[in-house]
């Protein structure tokens, strides 16, 4: 038998809450304080702090899989997702889903009856993957009572080409089915730490008559500073607070993901909060690690925007980054009550944290067969106070937000697994970011694409058939933003290779790459032009037409074997590959235009060779997928650089289809349009033009996926091997 404690240690799982005592001495100082001073650390929390760190540092050395491994088995609550997912049949049920539940069930976040029974509207901050809505949905649809529920979200754009996508949340079933309710900003980057993301979102809700509940989700990878994750976070928690403050409607809740509360940033933020609301309540989860530093800040009851009023400019003069540089308070004016408070609080949380990674760790070393049989039991026991605290029901398919996904790149097989596979520990990750490219080539961290010598067939028997369908033009947009800097991401492959592809242009090249100067690798399959020309003639049906682009010895050669050839001159000249890769504007405006002229020109059967550098943006996804609804067929390959000089893709496209004069009226003024922006020198760009939508579906992005794979595999190979050869000579 059990000790006769073990249902206490589950209500104590549960129950790890903290609410302020506030005093009528906690008001907000006036406006000439704020911001006027530096920041000033309290020796008692910098003293938590350290202890935590040292506690945490112990964990260095420990394997990231192995480590996983073992507090997922040792989580009190590790099984109540899985059965949350099948005995509430919950949409994205992650730890996210059922952290929300227990707060919504905990607090009372939402509008009284009166306000419930006609709308509610919400804003999600930091929101992806969506398991906050998914978990809000829910709860809304096992109510007895009813509303009209309006939802905004927002997070870092998963398909904007200079985020980094490595830091976002790879999971976007749910983003890529709801996009019309998320709001990336006028810059499409989603980065809500800019003033201009702050007004774009006022204008974007204008429509809802009240706010009623905000919540913020948001983080930072800090595996490269775990220490430091707090300082690292508050300048996203401050534009958070100042987002919802700025949006909230008067009687409104706030819920915000936080970490440790020890430096003076953190708190500012609640000692800002608890001036602006009722009560202020600090919880961390029961499905929340209990090892993490994460905690949830819940406010109720905003007393409005009247309350900021005085200091509301100065707030928003801070937004972004530069609160950093100063104390939003000066530490004179936190009351001792207020920070008597706040260290119970954070020695609360503080304690609890250090001993479950103690613990932990104990067992990690050692865990017997009795100790395995018990946490299999509190494991147990956790689920059903789970289900009992959220008076958990079951809720049909038909009523989720997303009852047939169909787009987003997790939904891509080819995804699947990719993300997340990290085994080193802590000291190994410091030791590899400490390297240089040459030393990391040195130990082999690029030998995977170094040793895989280019095959014949790159394209691996990847194409596309289509069966003609309407293009849905009334769904086009032409899309503008920033010009890139750099292509970091892409929705259409796997983001570690074209992490590595950039570091090696980046670390060894200086950003740009000399294709043509570049050598032939011995050991890789050469595509000469008679096997080109063969593999092309193979695909064409008798005597159709063939429309050859960018490669005039191909013509030339295909023209003595086929006499239904024709060449399009085009000033497309891809001589060299930079960090910008095909979102470089020129190369656009470059390929539209060779695309138009093509697409006028070509016989009804007819066939299409057009080199192509990549297809990492959605502005060249945007064109493949035109090509997609003109053509019967389209494969590509990879030939070496002498075939096609300035480029290593070509498409082959069979089975041409005649074009309805409005898609290339659409084309016409998209052309136009990247003419004027390129031809003025704007600081803009087209970043889309066919919805997000359509271009992650099934085998289009499949085909992306595999056509992006070849490319980057091969140019890791060839520009790594000679970059390899010139260094080590």
């Amino acid at each position: 038998m059990f000790k006769c404690d073990v249902p206490a240690e589950i209500e104590c799982l549960f129950s790890k809450q903290f609410q302020y005592k506030k005093t009528s001495e906690w008001h907000l100082p006036g406006a000439s304080e704020i911001f006027s001073s530096e920041h000033e650390e309290l020796s008692n929390f910098i003293s938590l702090k350290d202890s935590l760190n040292k506690t945490k540092n112990l964990l260095s050395d420990k394997k990231l899989n192995d480590w996983h491994q073992h507090t997922a088995f040792t989580n009190l609550a590790g099984r109540v997702v899985p059965e949350v997912r099948r005995l509430a049949n919950a949409e994205l049920c992650t730890q996210a889903w059922c952290k929300f539940h227990e707060i919504a069930w905990k607090y009372p976040l939402l509008p009284t009856n009166a306000v419930w029974n006609s709308e509610l509207n919400t804003v999600h901050l930091c929101e992806a993957p969506g398991a906050f809505i998914a978990s809000l949905n829910h709860y809304l649809k096992t109510q007895d009572d009813c509303c009209d529920w309006n939802w905004v979200a927002n997070t870092l754009n998963p398909y904007h080409e200079a985020n980094d996508g490595l830091v976002m949340i790879a999971d976007d079933r749910f983003i890529a089915n709801t996009l019309p309710w998320w709001y990336f900003g006028p810059d499409n980057t989603g980065d809500i730490m800019t003033i201009k993301y702050l007004n774009g979102l006022q204008q974007f809700i204008s429509n809802m008559s009240a706010v009623h509940l905000v919540t913020a989700d948001g983080s930072f990878d800090c595996q490269g500073d775990p220490g430091e994750q707090e300082s690292l976070v508050s300048p996203l928690h401050y534009c958070e607070v100042v987002t919802c403050l700025l949006t909230l409607s008067k009687g409104g809740s706030f819920v915000l993901k936080m970490f440790t509360l020890f430096q003076h940033s953190s708190i500012n933020l609640m000692y800002l909060l608890n001036c602006c609301f009722s009560e202020v309540h600090i919880i961390k989860p029961g499905t929340s690690k209990a090892g993490n530093s994460e905690v949830y800040v819940v406010c109720l009851d905003y007393f409005g925007k009247e309350v900021i009023q005085d200091i509301q400019p100065k707030l928003i003069h801070n937004f972004g980054t530069g609160m950093a540089s100063k104390s939003l308070f000066p530490q004179r004016c936190l009351p001792e009550s207020f920070l008597s408070c706040h260290l119970e609080c954070c020695t609360f949380f503080y304690k609890h944290q250090t001993e479950t990674i103690i613990e932990n760790l104990q067992l990690f070393s050692d865990m017997g067969e009795d100790q395995k049989k018990r946490l299999a039991t509190l494991r147990d026991l956790a689920v059903s106070y789970y289900r009992r605290m959220c008076n958990l029901r079951r809720i049909q398919r038909k009523q989720w937000l997303v009852k047939n996904p169909r787009a987003g790149c997790s939904l891509n097989p080819r995804w699947v697994g990719i993300r997340n596979r990290r085994t080193d520990t802590y000291n190994e990750r410091k030791k590899l970011e400490a390297l240089t490219w040459t030393e990391k080539v040195a130990q082999g961290y690029f030998n995977p694409w170094l040793k895989d010598h280019v095959q014949s067939d790159m394209s691996a028997g990847s194409s596309l058939e289509c069966q003609y369908y309407d293009l849905k033009l009334n769904d086009w947009y032409f899309l503008k933003g920033n010009l890139l800097p750099r292509i970091q991401s892409s929705p259409f492959c796997e983001n570690d290779l074209l992490k590595a592809l950039n570091e090696t242009i980046a670390e060894f090249f200086k950003g740009t790459i000399n294709i043509l100067a570049l050598p032939i690798c011995s050991s890789c399959y050469a595509l000469n032009i008679d096997s080109f020309a063969s593999i092309v003639l193979s695909m064409i049906d008798g005597d159709q037409h063939i429309l050859i682009c960018g490669t005039h010895s191909l013509y030339t050669f295909l023209n003595e074997r086929h006499r239904c050839c024709s060449f399009l001159e085009t000033p497309i000249s891809y001589k060299s590959i930079s960090l910008l890769h095909d979102g470089e504007p020129v190369n656009e405006l470059q390929l539209i235009t060779l695309v138009v002229c093509a697409l006028q020109r070509l016989e009804m059967g007819g066939s299409l060779v057009l080199p192509i550098l990549s297809c990492f943006t959605r502005f060249t996804a945007g064109i493949l997928y035109v090509l997609y609804h003109c053509f019967q067929f389209i494969t590509f390959l990879c030939p070496t650089a002498s075939l096609t000089p300035g480029t290593d893709t070509v498409l082959l496209c069979c089975g041409f289809n005649s074009v309805p004069s409005q898609v290339l009226q659409q084309l016409e003024k998209l052309k136009e349009l990247l003419d004027s922006l390129v031809g003025s020198g704007s600081h803009q760009q087209v970043l889309e033009f066919v919805p997000m939508e359509a271009l992650l579906n099934g085998p289009f992005l499949q085909f992306l996926w595999d056509l992006n794979s070849a490319v980057i595999k091969q140019r890791l190979h060839l520009i790594g091997t000679v970059a390899c050869k010139v260094e080590f000579s």
